[in-house]
């Protein structure tokens, strides 16, 4: 699995204050109208779990509070990526109730998508565990959440694809068209290719995945592809091309990549964790006041 990583804060803490700033507006008028400014007591709030489920975002979730008030003291309790029942405490905000008050929503917004993305991308991976095809993203994201929400499929165990347009060269079917044909298509991109950016390129037929290996295509994708024509398609590849990746994509559910991994594919691209994970109910809850 690979390593989830997170933005260093200078790229983090725009984000969060825009985030901020969204929800804020001109200033909270019930937290204002409670307690005057510089006049609001001290409290601790509690971040717990309604629903089990793996954590993802919780070091995000706390800056938020963080960047209201730099004297507030949020400490995690549970580590980030693991599976917690319901219940579970997940760390604790210590600070003037008003900040904790501002920053809650923001704060538990992210958790809870994030966390609901780990979640589901787990019970992907866990259907082919113990074989040797790895689960990977795709650009189907949220704008302006597209980090975080790769950073979440790597927590649940999954990899990413490519982030953007210029990470990686992917000749899709309207590329194709746009260029009258696979062959040309790669040879055209081939002669303006920056090393060390590989190649990628998208196949519906076995006679489009003969052009792509021909044509010395560094991944091929199987798109859309049953079962059996998926496995004539590995095999020629390897035969072909042994050096050549091999990538699924299309239509993957739960209840089917158990079965494209055993096609002897290398990857299955998917967008379902991102696109169809549902959020993961957290709350915020304060234990004191006044003290």
């Amino acid at each position: 699995m690979d390593r989830p990583i997170l933005p260093p804060n200078f790229i983090l803490d725009p984000w969060l204050t825009q985030w901020l700033r969204e929800d804020l507006g001109r200033g909270d008028r019930t937290t204002q109208a409670l307690f005057s400014p510089g006049a609001s007591p001290l409290g601790v709030a509690e971040v717990r779990l309604k629903q089990s489920g793996v954590i993802a975002g919780l070091p995000i979730a706390l800056r938020v509070f963080e960047l209201l008030d730099p004297q507030i003291i949020a400490e995690n309790v549970v580590s980030e990526g693991g599976y917690h029942r319901a219940g579970d405490r997940l760390a604790t905000v210590t600070g003037p109730v008003s900040v904790l008050l501002s920053a809650e929503r923001v704060a538990l917004n992210l958790l809870m998508r994030l966390s609901g993305i780990a979640t589901l991308t787990q019970a992907y991976q866990a259907k082919i565990a113990d074989l040797s095809a790895q689960l990977v993203d795709t650009r189907k994201t949220t704008p302006g959440l597209r980090v975080l929400e790769k950073y979440a499929i790597q927590v649940g165990g999954g990899k990413n694809h490519r982030f953007g347009l210029d990470d990686a060269l992917m000749l899709k079917d309207n590329h194709i068209a746009a260029a009258g044909g696979l062959g040309p298509a790669i040879a055209q991109v081939r002669q303006s290719a920056p090393y060390p950016l590989s190649l990628e390129v998208e196949t519906e037929t076995l006679d489009q995945v003969q052009e792509a290996v021909s044509h010395g295509a560094d991944i091929i994708m199987l798109d859309n592809m049953t079962p059996d024509l998926m496995r004539k398609a590995v095999q020629l590849i390897r035969i072909r091309s042994p050096q050549t990746k091999i990538e699924a994509s299309g239509n993957v559910t739960l209840e089917n990549i158990r079965t494209v991994a055993q096609t002897g594919v290398d990857f299955i691209s998917t967008s379902a964790p991102i696109t169809q994970a549902t959020w993961l109910d957290i709350s915020l809850k304060f234990l004191a006041q006044g003290r």
